[in-house]
């Protein structure tokens, strides 16, 4: 099976899987669930949702077509939300931070999900309660958390959240940071230097490292041809690391003496230790570097809600049940997307949006007093190592020995051929797929 094939053959058993799944109430949905004013009974079970990004948002759609009776309250801090998948794409000027823009209207209003904007600021698992900054408390049978990640600047000597918001912008959530390091990449002086550095694994993706390195070497290529790249790395492999470096060979001369982009890996000192914000210098592992620019990404762990309200363990991320994504520390309480221990499935949208379906029915389930089905999860990550040329990587997934893992020979990454067509169409089934995907999450 070729590598397209692979990904049209993922994107079939998800489609199945979800028909077997929702079946007659997803087809029923739009016209039982268009009221945004339907009664539930007194007895209806009450499922709370922290966070309404796209694992949330997925999760209260879902569940809706899962249980036409269930009643679904999302709290969510920010009125709007701006998705991380495409927003390295603002730094190049390919899209615009409205265009990743949304908001909860269609969720709350086609599915009845009563929206709530606040903070949750504390929860009692005993009491089955939220509490949040306004003064509500808010009661729950079953509690769905989805709070993205948090970073761990404590690794980076002279590196915290301040100077994230002002001259050394992360631009790892997207917003005003993003066009901050816009703002940077563009001033950058002819012949300058930039530096990227590239967090620990486990990292949320997107927005991907090597695809922003990508987007500077192409904006180097076509506006500062004497500038250059340095990607300084804690690790010696990464996630699509032979079709991006031959990317790299091929577009920005990766390995050449005129090459844009230089990749320090951690065997060779790439891991960063220190930065001096007054000079503009990274020490590594492995020396010093001086940079015009310099964008740390740094390593991550759970969101802080998670931390706040008792979901992490020691490893700084949720241990979940594999089947059902239900906590392993509390009970009636389910981890979505980043901030779980999913084991070999990434960090990535897509992997929130496909936990959240499955969580769904298994709260509908477990409402029900029915036990839950199998767990099958996939992933696609599609990234653009330039803007006509894409690569991606794609697995379905199950729960096997207690973890989750690559079912047989799902996973597949972009193979290396001669085609030219090849990267091109890839780029274009990555734009195309966005438009879809978010349609999915927020329509």
């Amino acid at each position: 099976m070729s590598q397209l094939e692979n990904k049209q053959f993922d994107s079939k058993i998800t489609r199945r899987d979800l028909i077997k799944l929702f079946g007659a109430t997803a087809v029923a949905g739009t016209g039982i669930f268009g009221a945004s004013q339907q009664a539930y009974a007194k007895s209806a079970a009450h499922v709370v949702v922290l966070g309404g990004g796209v694992g949330g948002a997925t999760l209260a759609k879902y569940l809706r077509f899962a249980d036409p009776d269930v009643k679904i309250t999302i709290i969510e801090q920010y009125p709007e939300y701006i998705t991380c998948l495409r927003s390295n794409d603002v730094i190049i000027g390919m899209h615009t931070l409205d265009e990743l823009t949304f908001n909860l209207d269609t969720i709350k209003n086609k599915y009845n999900v009563n929206v709530v904007i606040d903070t949750v600021i504390g929860a009692d698992f005993d009491k089955k309660t939220v509490r949040t900054a306004k003064g509500d408390t808010f009661s729950y049978d079953k509690l769905v958390v989805s709070p993205g990640i948090d970073f761990r600047f404590e690794d980076y000597e002279g590196y915290d959240a301040t100077l994230a918001e002002g001259a050394f912008p992360h631009a790892y959530k997207a917003g005003p940071q993003t066009l901050e390091l816009r703002r940077q990449l563009l001033a950058l002086p002819q012949g300058g230097t930039a530096i990227i550095a590239t967090p620990q694994n486990p990292f949320r993706c997107p927005p991907g490292p090597y695809e922003r390195a990508s987007f500077f070497a192409e904006y180097f290529k076509e506006h500062n041809p004497t500038a250059k790249l340095l990607v300084l790395d804690p690790k010696d492999r990464f996630t699509k690391d032979v079709p991006f470096k031959k990317a790299w060979e091929r577009l920005y001369g990766y390995k050449s003496d005129n090459s844009l982009i230089e990749w320090v890996s951690g065997s060779e000192g790439g891991r960063v230790l220190r930065l001096d914000a007054k000079n503009m210098t990274v020490e590594t592992e492995g020396g010093s570097y001086k940079a015009d620019l310099i964008n740390i990404i740094p390593n991550q762990r759970a969101g802080k809600l998670a931390q706040i309200i008792g979901l992490t363990d020691s490893s700084g991320w949720c241990p979940i049940q594999r089947d059902t994504m239900e906590s392993a520390l509390h009970k009636e309480v389910y981890v979505l997307g980043d901030s779980s221990i999913a084991d070999e499935m990434p960090k990535s949208g897509y992997s929130a949006n496909s936990q959240a379906k499955v969580c769904a029915q298994a709260i509908a389930d477990a409402l029900k007093g029915n036990a839950p089905g199998k767990a099958i999860y996939s992933n696609v990550c599609y990234s653009l190592a330039g803007q006509n040329y894409g690569v991606s990587i794609a697995a379905i997934y199950e729960v096997r020995d207690g973890r989750i893992v690559a079912k047989g020979k799902s996973a597949g990454v972009s193979p290396i051929t001669d085609k030219p067509a090849q990267p091109i169409l890839e780029a274009v089934y990555q734009k195309n797929w966005q438009r879809e995907f978010v349609k999915d999450v927020f329509s």
